[in-house]
């Protein structure tokens, strides 16, 4: 086994990468890249029904969102399975697996027998030890010699050791009677051929772990680091499916969730680092490690999730925000920005990101810089426009026609024309929100005017203050 960590995610292509896929993704991406190791794909598109083109560009979609980039080609086990069956032919050579001509009726009848007596109804197949000479000129499956008596021990990074015993294992199949490999073979031999020094994946997996250890070594190669990790419950602790909400990660970027939040949020789940909640890509690259994973499953929380994925947008570089968000929109069927609305997001984006949770929420903020003229206030903001507001907003756009737009200025004159009018400039507040965004709650009045610049506010408080 070389010496440089790789770590493998090996999807089975079922139409979009499930949160806890997504997770397990995760989690390799960072044990790799933390450590200058290679993270490998792999579909595993044996299930001819199933596996679509389409299935499968959903899958690299959803990575692709997350920023979960693999090394090298993504592997395809269907295209592999003369190279499974290679390995299948290999251990009958070497008298570890053997010929089994049982027909479905004959194992149906030992488990009958096995049931009604009590016994275990694990298959044990009279062709194990039998001569060649007597086999007959029929089908049969490949099936491996698992050990008879004694343990196989799983020394798993986060379950700690695992003692099963051989008696609870059967003779897997290998190879069925039609020619075709098994998952559980191709699993093994794609792991092998790939050079996998770690695996990282569901507790689901465990007891096949067990069973894939007998093919490695039977065939005498290196047995992986193991490491299972448990699933993620949905909030009222039961396994996490549909009627929690959002399954799939590309729901999560139509929710206007950003990428760099939900890796944040993925890692996590069920993995910590001290009592750190919010940290960088860099950061968790530095401190993942399999130690920090806890052993019991961990529980969906959208609370915490907006509150990291608040913190990402807080602290996004403002270029790279507005390139999300316009993935955002796309993702959602949205209409795309106009040149003049991303000039203004671009502008505005240091007053519209604190304390946005998802891009919808930025969105919402950014209502003055998405509107235009002329300004439809909503019905909360036109309760601020009475007779006597709009005389003041008139007032203040004679004031701030000579203004040089500068924060300051823009605070001197407006505090001017509520002392001339003896009034706290609060009462202001609210006629300029609906002049300038048409809304009740908008970022503070002094960003909107330094956002839109002078020539667009001036409009906009003159079309209020006339009543157009």
């Amino acid at each position: 086994m070389s010496d440089q960590v790789i770590t493998r995610f090996a999807p089975s292509p079922t139409g979009y990468l499930h949160i806890g896929g997504a997770r397990t993704a995760l989690f390799n991406w960072l044990y790799a890249r933390g450590r200058g190791g290679k993270f490998l794909l792999r579909i595993e598109d044996t299930d001819r029904a199933r596996s679509t083109p389409e299935a499968t560009e959903a899958l690299l979609k959803g990575l692709a969102w997350l920023g979960l980039d693999h090394d090298g080609e993504v592997i395809s086990q269907f295209e592999r399975a003369d190279r499974h069956a290679e390995v299948a032919h290999e251990l009958l050579a070497k008298g570890a697996a053997y010929k089994c001509f049982a027909t479905q009726e004959e194992i149906e009848a030992f488990r009958e027998a096995a049931r009604a007596e009590g016994r275990s109804t694990l298959f044990q197949s009279p062709w194990r030890d039998a001569d060649p000479a007597t086999h007959p000129d029929a089908p049969y499956v490949i099936r491996l010699k698992t050990p008879q008596d004694g343990h196989t021990i799983i020394k798993d990074e986060v379950q700690g050791e695992v003692k099963i015993g051989n008696d609870q294992l059967d003779d897997m199949i290998l190879l069925r009677s039609d020619g075709t490999p098994v998952y559980m073979l191709a699993v093994v031999v794609d792991d092998h051929d790939m050079g996998v020094t770690h695996v990282i994946r569901g507790d689901d997996h465990l007891n096949n772990a067990a069973r894939q250890m007998g093919i490695y070594t039977a065939m005498g190669w290196p047995v992986p680091v193991y490491a299972h990790i448990p699933l993620i419950h949905g909030p009222d602790g039961k396994k996490l499916s549909k009627r929690h909400g959002a399954v799939g990660v590309e729901e999560y970027q139509v929710m206007g969730y950003p990428a760099a939040g939900m890796r944040n949020y993925l890692a996590r789940l069920g993995w910590s680092h001290g009592d750190d909640e919010f940290f960088t890509d860099e950061q968790a690259k530095e401190w993942f490690n399999l130690e920090g994973i806890g052993k019991s499953p961990s529980r969906l929380d959208f609370k915490k999730l907006e509150n990291i994925c608040g913190q990402h947008i807080a602290a996004a570089d403002d270029a790279a925000l507005l390139h999300e968000l316009e993935a955002f929109l796309k993702a959602a069927g949205k209409p795309d920005l106009t040149e003049v609305q991303k000039d203004g997001m671009q502008r505005g984006m240091y007053c519209l990101k604190d304390r946005a949770k998802t891009f919808p929420e930025l969105l919402e903020k950014a209502e003055f810089i998405m509107a235009s003229r002329p300004i439809q206030p909503d019905e909360k903001a036109a309760k601020a426009l009475d007779d006597v507001s709009r005389g003041i907003l008139n007032q203040l756009t004679s004031q701030l026609q000579n203004a040089s737009w500068s924060r300051e200025e823009l605070e001197a004159a407006a505090n001017s024309v509520a002392e001339t009018n003896g009034v706290k400039f609060g009462k202001m507040a609210g006629p300029i929100r609906a002049a300038l965004a048409g809304r009740a709650v908008t970022p503070s009045v002094f960003d909107m005017m330094l956002v839109l610049g002078q020539q667009e506010s001036l409009l906009r408080l003159e079309e209020a203050s006339a009543g157009e």
